[in-house]
């Protein structure tokens, strides 16, 4: 059975291709959940007009299915609470120069 630390990690290949970060350091991960082999994760874009929505729902789905015990996988986008860079961690504030 995946883990949520697991799916995570797995979401560490969602990469931004504007920024060259992976969605789980630029905060863009708000959620994982994990039952019973039923995987939903929560995420965001850094603005709601980005063109990349489709591609994430896509590779979400592509990496997170990979792990052992995944049945399934829902990836649902919000825009509550809004991104900002104040979400991101300390090496993706190094990288981009927050």
């Amino acid at each position: 059975m995946a883990t949520v630390d697991e799916v995570t990690d797995a979401l560490r290949e969602v990469i931004d291709p504007e920024l060259g970060l992976d969605f789980v350091e630029l905060g863009l991960i708000y959620e994982v959940t994990v039952d019973d082999g039923a995987v939903n994760v929560t995420y965001t874009l850094t603005t709601p007009g980005c063109p990349i929505g489709p591609q994430v729902s896509e590779q979400i789905e592509e990496f997170v299915s990979e792990l052992d015990g995944v049945q399934s996988v829902e990836s649902t986008m919000t825009f509550t609470p809004a991104w900002s860079p104040e979400l991101m961690s300390d090496d993706a504030k190094f990288a981009l120069g927050f």
